[in-house]
């Protein structure tokens, strides 16, 4: 049996998220008597300590990443409730073909048909809470669409060099290509418990192997934005500007 990795090694190292944002620093881990990882505690940038399940840590050299809790539990619902509707089905067949005694039948049946609509409720409330959080991603891709917007407005009037501008634009831009990405995950995920829910686990949508791109790219019109945004209003404004001769 191969030795238990000793996680106190990764103490004091940077946890980022799928996306590749900050989480914060591993500051200790929770440790049974029988010597097994079960929980890390990672210090945030406000200095706020969060308890996180190490199955949603992931170690890749010297790549921390922390997986999203949302995600994880999503596809545990995913794979056990097709499962335990598949061994529920397979046990009524043994009770068609007389292959076990009704009484036995009724007691499997019950328990297996008690998992699954725990598992089912569970998922409901999950599906809840990602509709949440896909409306907070929303909040923040308009958010960060208007602080576009009045950056392009003081650099267009030059109240901002173009340094600054170039440093702001880049660090919008990368924040807002993480959120839509995000978002995009969590579309699929919310479609992907919808149709294990509705007991049609085939209809999934393909979602897009994308990737937060390295480096920033010039100009607001090259900013990739999803089909269910709104167009940014920047460039309006920024014309009505020229227009009035500021």
């Amino acid at each position: 049996m191969p030795e238990t990795p000793n996680l106190f090694l990764h103490v004091g190292k940077q946890v980022k998220d799928e996306y590749g944002r900050a989480v914060g620093k591993i500051a200790s881990f929770a440790v049974s008597p029988q010597g097994k990882f079960d929980a890390v505690f990672i210090e945030q940038g406000d200095g706020k300590f969060n308890r996180h399940s190490v199955e949603h840590l992931q170690i890749d050299g010297i790549e921390i990443t922390l997986i999203s809790r949302i995600k994880s539990r999503a596809t545990m619902f995913s794979d056990q409730i097709p499962l335990i509707w598949r061994k529920d089905q397979a046990l009524k067949d043994l009770n068609d073909k007389k292959k076990i005694s009704p009484g036995l039948y009724e007691e499997l049946h019950t328990t297996f048909d008690g998992a699954l609509t725990q598992l089912k409720r569970d998922a409901q409330a999950l599906s809840e809470e990602i509709e949440k959080e896909i409306a907070r991603c929303s909040r923040e891709i308009i958010e960060q669409n208007y602080a576009l917007v009045h950056l392009e407005i003081e650099h267009e009037i030059g109240k901002i060099d173009g340094q600054c501008y170039e440093t702001a634009f880049s660090m919008i831009q990368e924040n807002l290509k993480r959120v839509q990405i995000e978002k995009s995950d969590l579309d699929f995920t919310r479609t992907k418990l919808s149709n294990i829910l509705l007991g049609d686990a085939t209809k999934l949508p393909i979602p897009e192997k994308s990737k937060v791109s390295e480096g920033s790219t010039k100009g607001f019109s090259s900013l990739s934005l999803g089909p269910d945004l709104p167009e940014p209003p920047v460039v309006v404004y920024v014309k009505e500007i020229g227009k009035s001769s500021i």
